[in-house]
């Protein structure tokens, strides 16, 4: 079955299954890697796009629940609030191995962009299913608030 929505910025019609999960779809079927397997159970954060705006797990997303929709990956991740949070990542060193930072990174322009201004307890909250095993937390944290001051 074909499957048609928008991936970062362009139409995509892909023929798959429609209960795959998008995480397969967007990396197998469209080629873009740049969204993690971690869990497969939507604990982790590893896989985290944004549809319609909105961060989701595509690890436990069916592809047929993008039909219709705008789907960004950290491929297609750009905009003012992405630029300032990649920039605060590298300014802080955050990234420890990195396995998860595509999801990490996901999370926080989504915060950002709802929250322009978060507090610790908006950023804990936003970020708390998203998983770090290098435990960079509190560079995560510092790095939100970093992207805030100049947006």
């Amino acid at each position: 079955m074909s499957i048609s929505f928008e991936l970062n910025g362009q139409p995509v019609s892909l023929d798959v299954d429609p209960d795959m999960p998008l995480l397969w779809a967007i990396r197998e079927k469209a080629g873009l890697t740049g969204t993690k397997f971690g869990c497969g159970i939507a604990q982790c954060g590893a896989c985290t796009v944004h549809v319609d705006g909105a961060p989701t797990r595509s690890c436990s997303t069916p592809v047929s629940a993008a039909k219709g929709t705008k789907v960004t990956t950290i491929e297609g991740l750009a905009g003012k609030t992405a630029a300032a949070v990649q920039a605060s990542w590298q300014k802080l060193n955050v990234v420890q191995c990195g396995y998860c930072q595509s999801g990490q990174i996901m999370s926080a322009v989504a915060l950002l962009t709802e929250t322009p201004k978060p507090t610790d307890e908006d950023i804990n909250t936003a970020m708390s299913g998203n998983i770090c095993r290098c435990a960079t937390y509190h560079r995560i944290r510092d790095a939100i608030h970093d992207a805030a001051k100049s947006i």
